[in-house]
């Protein structure tokens, strides 16, 4: 085996080992990671949230038991991948030994990290970003058709798994019509490119049309709920935090672009970089959209730095280029992860307030950071649930519904009781009702601001309605739910419910 082959297997065991030790005991799997868990459970070409690929992992983690271990296994899989292709990016561009160490150092310590620790379509999204860099840079260097099939095949499995790709292609065309490669818009096969990847996608477009285009529904939700409260200067503040260890090698990456010749057919980089940006700055979208720009310009500043560090005193500040990431990385490591409790996190809020960590998509500062209030409750949940449920004498006429997607799917994960399936009006879920039984019992669970049970009026639907159980976990994003046990109906649940769901599918 070769020193390189040595030095890649070595980051790749490194990626796995880390990944194992960035969520503290105490938390829960994070909120999304339940809705698209069961969303293996229900294959089809699109849901209300994401297209289809991530039901195909959820399917194939079911298969293979379900387990923690393998929920975790393939975002932190798509991470390492990630970082293969940063690699092999540096190896086309004709990068060195340490080239290809500094590349691998600056993306494996980053952000992409914490991208790794959830089962989200994230880490796949970031993946097809820098594996769609790869074929062009392929195309740029062989013209070689089938990397235009392989970039088709890429964008296909990227979109099937987060629509945000397409900001990506839509940074693409004008970058390419800004340089030399113009010239692609003109060849049959640049076109049969795009022909191979609408096929590809087309189950999914097709799903999309049968459903009124729900993914614009949903992105509507986003920017009224979500987006609105997007800040752009955080935005930008964010991207460089992103790759802080890796600042200066995309600094020299974009310096490259502009003073090294053999860079110049690489122009439409930098290029779509900054037309992705200003497309997403524009529409407010979540910071981490665009952290799949970021890994292909690590590799052109490596190799830009491989070159400027390879003779004389200059050498000597090769360790130090590799040492900056792993340096810059630690501190990060102390606040952008869940390694530390929940209530030692709550007793450092001014720290974590500094970085604005605590800032949630309400626009407001809490406890704790919202993607770690969100992993936090939900086994106490299910328990208390089951508890409930274990119960009922009339199970098969028994329905379990929940406000939002992540009460339903926590309690589908951690229940004890397999013949129970939470369901929710929210997401995916208001398809999944199974209303075949009149539902004589309701075990309802509200958040905490649904507490009010005639707000809903639930009581003109029940003789009888006791409050069983509260989530009390102090540092739940869901702190303050609550379980009811929902007995008696007055009237038929079952139509109460269809009707509802004929209003939601409006």
């Amino acid at each position: 085996m070769s020193k390189k082959s040595l030095f890649l297997w070595a980051f790749i065991l490194l990626k796995f080992a880390i990944q194992l030790f960035l969520i503290h005991p105490e938390y829960d799997l994070q909120r999304d990671e339940y809705l698209h868990l069961d969303l293996g459970k229900h294959l089809a070409w699109g849901y209300t949230s994401v297209p289809p690929v991530t039901s195909w992992i959820a399917y194939l983690i079911l298969l293979l038991g379900n387990s923690v271990f393998w929920i975790k296994f393939f975002p932190a899989l798509f991470g390492v991948l990630t970082m293969v292709t940063v690699w092999k990016i540096t190896e086309e561009l004709k990068g060195g030994l340490f080239a290809l160490i500094l590349g691998a150092t600056a993306v494996t310590f980053s952000a992409i990290f914490r991208l790794n620790t959830l089962f989200q379509p994230n880490s796949l999204d970031v993946l097809c970003w820098t594996l769609l860099y790869y074929t062009l840079i392929k195309y740029v260097n062989t013209s070689n058709r089938k990397w235009l099939w392989a970039l088709a095949a890429v964008f296909a499995i990227g979109f099937l798994n987060k629509y945000s790709i397409a900001f990506l292609v839509a940074g693409l065309f004008p970058a390419i019509m800004l340089t030399e490669h113009r010239k692609w818009f003109v060849q049959k096969n640049f076109y049969f490119a795009i022909v191979i990847a609408l096929v590809l996608i087309s189950p999914n477009l097709i799903w999309q049309y049968q459903h009124d285009f729900i993914v614009f529904k949903h992105m509507e939700e986003l920017r009224i709920t979500q987006l609105v409260n997007v800040n752009r200067l955080d935005f930008i503040k964010d991207q460089l935090l992103y790759f802080i260890g890796g600042l200066f090698i995309i600094a020299f990456a974009l310096f490259a672009f502009a003073a090294y010749p053999p860079f110049k057919k690489y122009r439409f980089i930098p290029l779509s970089t900054l037309f992705t940006l200003l497309l997403f700055i524009y529409f407010r979208a979540k910071s981490y959209y665009a952290i799949g720009l970021y890994p292909v310009l690590l590799a052109f500043g490596a190799v830009y730095l491989d070159r400027l560090l390879s003779s004389g005193w200059k050498v000597y500040f090769r360790p130090v280029a590799i040492i900056i990431p792993l340096l810059l990385f630690i501190p990060v490591l102390k606040i952008a992860f869940p390694i530390y409790p929940p209530a030692e996190i709550a007793a450092k809020r001014d720290l974590y307030q500094k970085f604005g960590m605590l800032r949630w998509e309400d626009g407001k500062d809490h406890e704790l950071p919202q993607d770690f209030a969100d992993m936090l409750g939900w086994k106490e949940l299910a328990h208390k649930v089951d508890l409930v449920y274990s119960q009922v004498k009339d199970k098969k006429h028994t329905l379990v519904i929940c406000d939002n997607y992540g009460l339903a799917g926590a309690i589908n994960y951690y229940s004890k009781h397999k013949d129970m399936a939470a369901v929710s009006f929210h997401a995916d879920y208001k398809y999944w009702f199974n209303l075949k039984d009149d539902i004589t019992t309701v075990i309802s669970v509200k958040c905490a601001a649904n507490e009010d049970i005639e707000n809903k009026g639930d009581s003109l639907l029940f003789e009888k309605i006791v409050l069983a159980g509260k989530i009390e976990n102090p540092f739940a994003r869901e702190n303050g739910t609550c379980i009811f046990l929902m007995t008696g109906p007055k009237t038929s649940i079952n139509a109460i419910i269809k009707e509802r769901l004929v209003l939601q599918s409006n």
